[in-house]
């Protein structure tokens, strides 16, 4: 997660706080100091890690916190509700015309535009609109057959002239092509620089009166830090940006760009890349990314993460099958399947509330990923009468013939089916307690 530092940094100065029955002003001072130096080396803005300690100095010295059962607590809350502000307060939605819809995605050469279009077109698919990428960008070498690319693989048309035709012709000829084919999102790739420059901003100018685009969204490098910052100032000022796009937020930046960006700028960030699929863009909700960064995680994005990876039928069927006696191999690979399609542990760690701690980041997550393929390779090993007939393992001369397939030990077989020896007593008990009326946590389950 970008904010691994931050967050580490905030957490132990909070837990602090928590410890005591008490606080006084130097507690809060003390806090506050830890605070703003834990920003400034997130590399946010200087002028917005000052006011932002202010605003919560502020509140926190004041009767209600210091004479509180719980003053700890309380501050944590004030730091929540200060970083949600400082982000923009709630979700920026994007705006859409009664008909053809132009976005503009413009920004530095290599902040990830042209990936970011296959995104965004990915992401509007699946919320049923029909969009269209434009390749503008005909200066870098290949960049229209990378758009191609990215659009085959994620079957989404896209609309090119070649690299002799000028972008503001190729945009206004994709509004047109648009049309014909009923498509009413076009999503426009422009050219980036290396650096600002008055011909680039032009060529936007340009495009940007020709297609009067809904959005006109920054695509900017979360890993640059505080010149990402100047960079969506540039452009703000030039083109008058509707929102910001961070890539790369997963990576190891700093976040500084993420807690800086809406308050110097005005502009809100509307969605975040984290990771290399296409499927890895999140809509970005500043008061989820608050709970984040203080370990109180963000289970509604995990919730949407289940529902839009999730098969609901298959997942109902699955569920039923857990609870019953025929329970086997074959749906205990479809649960670790089920599981698999959320995304790598650590990303789904990072969304439980307490997860997102320094202890557990000691937790090595790669084990879990190895264990799981491991467990895979073995069910895989078995015949299919051996998985829908789990005591036929209890022979040693079949465990054998399995972990000789699987390439791992005997032990390594005993392992899986005490696990899901394991797990099929552990979900009879939780069939018995819903039969009683009492539908706990797992009840609500995916998997």
């Amino acid at each position: 997660m970008a904010f691994d530092s931050l967050a580490d940094r905030l957490q132990e100065a909070f837990k602090k706080l928590r410890g005591k029955g008490k606080l006084t002003e130097n507690d809060i001072k003390e806090a506050m100091r830890e605070v703003r130096l834990a920003l400034l080396e997130a590399d946010v803005n200087f002028k917005v890690v000052k006011t932002f300690v202010k605003n919560v100095s502020e509140k926190a010295t004041g009767s209600e916190v210091l004479e509180s059962l719980t003053p700890g607590q309380q501050v944590v809350k004030i730091v929540n509700e200060e970083l949600t502000a400082l982000m923009g307060g709630s979700e920026a939605k994007l705006s859409f015309d009664s008909s053809i819809t132009a976005f503009m995605l413009v920004g530095l050469q290599g902040a990830g535009k042209t990936t970011m279009a296959g995104k965004l077109a990915l992401h509007l698919r699946k919320r049923n609109r029909k969009p269209l990428l434009v390749a503008a960008d005909i200066y870098r070498p290949a960049a229209i057959k990378q758009l191609q690319i990215v659009g085959k693989q994620i079957d989404i048309p896209v609309f090119a002239m070649g690299d002799k035709v000028s972008p503001v012709d190729i945009a206004k000829a994709s509004m047109e092509y648009a049309r014909k084919e009923g498509c009413d999102v076009v999503l426009i790739d422009t050219a980036g620089r290396l650096h600002i420059d008055e011909t680039l901003m032009d060529e936007l100018k340009g495009i940007k009166t020709a297609v009067r685009p809904m959005e006109t969204l920054l695509v900017v490098d979360a890993m640059t830090g505080q010149d990402a910052v100047n960079v969506a100032q540039s452009f703000d000022d030039a083109l008058n940006l509707t929102g910001v796009i961070l890539t790369k937020l997963d990576g190891d930046t700093r976040g500084g760009a993420a807690l800086s960006i809406r308050e110097v700028t005005g502009k809100p960030i509307k969605f975040s890349g984290v990771g290399e699929k296409m499927s890895d863009l999140e809509v970005f909700h500043p008061e989820r990314m608050a709970s984040r960064i203080l370990g109180m995680g963000d289970v509604l994005t995990l919730i949407e993460q289940a529902q839009s990876s999730i098969d609901e039928k298959e997942a109902r069927e699955l569920g039923s099958k857990m609870m019953s006696k025929e329970f086997n191999y074959e749906d205990y690979l479809k649960a670790f399947e089920q599981m698999q399609k959320l995304g790598p542990l650590n990303k789904i760690m990072e969304m439980l509330p307490g997860m997102n701690s320094k202890e557990m980041k000691g937790v090595n997550l790669e084990d879990g990923e190895k264990e799981m393929l491991k467990t895979k390779s073995i069910i895989h090993s078995m015949t299919q009468k051996e998985r829908r007939n789990p005591k036929l393992l209890e022979h040693a001369s079949r465990k054998k013939r399995i972990a000789k397939g699987a390439g791992v030990t005997i032990q390594d077989v005993n392992k899986v089916i005490k696990g899901f020896d394991n797990m099929k007593k552990m979900m009879k008990q939780m069939g018995g307690m819903q039969k009683g009326g009492k539908k706990g946590l797992f009840g609500k389950l995916p998997f």
